[in-house]
């Protein structure tokens, strides 16, 4: 091919590259303003049917609270104090051998009832060239056996336990009481058991001692609560959670603690809804008595409504009642 015939080739090519360049460069510009005309009737259609932005939260009310009621209720409202303890039996006695030896046999088992002075186990003395009896071991008390702690043909010395009586039939439970709480108890205070084998159920127990001395570390007294047990129940050893009632008062005004406000200067207070139950106001009360989750309270009528707590609510706030 001569080199015009090639020019000529090339002229055609670049000029077909450059119509098509062209016709790109037209389809890009139209879909700019394609757009620019869409997002103008967006914000006409806007401007037009909706209201503007701005406006919108006019329609809103501003600082409204959305808040529940209660009524003031009369109930029966107790001072209580929770703590906890091991379960043990009044009467508890650890046996031990009188000589050194080898247990020779249990005589009874666990869960035996046994009588004081009873024979427990045999043990042989351990002495070479000598034949003696065997050397019992007695109950010291009368109940049940608890825990047998040895097989037949064990070693043991004086020292060696071997066998747990208890009498479960009166059981205490030894608890600390904090300091600020002394003036609160008393011999004879009732206190309420519960553990976990019987969830829905609970035990009276009666103080009975209470130590003369304050622990200098804890800052707390040693008290004990005796419970009697003669259903079999509870068992030496159960884990127990105490309520102790240190005060009670009967059928007085109450309402939830979380629905009353302290000002700044120690003044008790309610909110209450307006007539119209739009706005909440301001109602000074008088705190009694309180307990865990109720106080009692003077200043308010019987079923009378107040507002629960809600942060950032005060007097003169508008409400919403929920």
């Amino acid at each position: 091919m001569s080199n015009e015939n090639l020019n000529q080739q090339n002229s055609g090519q670049y000029q077909q590259d450059a119509a098509g360049d062209k016709k790109k460069n037209n389809l890009g510009v139209k879909i700019f303003w394609g757009f620019v005309v869409l997002m103008a009737v967006l914000i006409i259609y806007h401007v037009a049917f909706k209201k503007n932005p701005a406006k919108i939260l006019d329609d809103v009310s501003k600082d409204v609270f959305v808040v529940k009621t209660e009524k003031v209720q009369k109930r029966d409202l107790k001072h209580q104090l929770i703590t906890s303890g091991n379960i043990k039996a009044l009467k508890e006695a650890v046996l031990y051998p009188r000589i050194n030896g080898k247990l020779q046999k249990n005589l009874l088992r666990e869960g035996d009832k046994v009588k004081k002075d009873q024979t427990v186990s045999l043990i042989d003395r351990d002495e070479v060239g000598a034949t003696y009896k065997p050397t019992v071991v007695p109950s010291t008390l009368s109940g049940v056996v608890g825990r047998i702690y040895l097989d037949p043909g064990e070693n043991v010395t004086t020292s060696t336990p071997v066998a747990l009586i208890v009498n479960q039939s009166v059981l205490r439970i030894k608890v600390d009481v904090p300091e600020r709480y002394v003036n609160e108890i008393y011999k004879g205070q009732t206190a309420l058991l519960s553990v976990e084998a019987y969830p829905e159920q609970t035990f009276e127990a009666k103080l009975d001692l209470i130590s003369p001395v304050v622990d200098s570390s804890s800052r707390s007294v040693a008290v004990e609560f005796r419970a009697n047990n003669s259903n079999g129940l509870l068992k030496s050893g159960m884990f127990a959670r105490v309520d102790i009632s240190l005060k009670e008062v009967k059928n007085v005004l109450s309402l939830s603690k979380n629905s009353i406000y302290e000002d700044e200067n120690g003044k008790n207070y309610v909110l209450v809804p307006s007539e119209d139950k739009t706005t909440a106001i301001r109602k000074d009360i008088e705190v009694k008595f309180k307990n865990n989750n109720s106080w009692q309270i003077s200043g308010l009528e019987d079923g009378e409504e107040v507002l629960q707590f809600v942060y950032g609510i005060k007097d003169g706030s508008k409400i919403e009642i929920k």
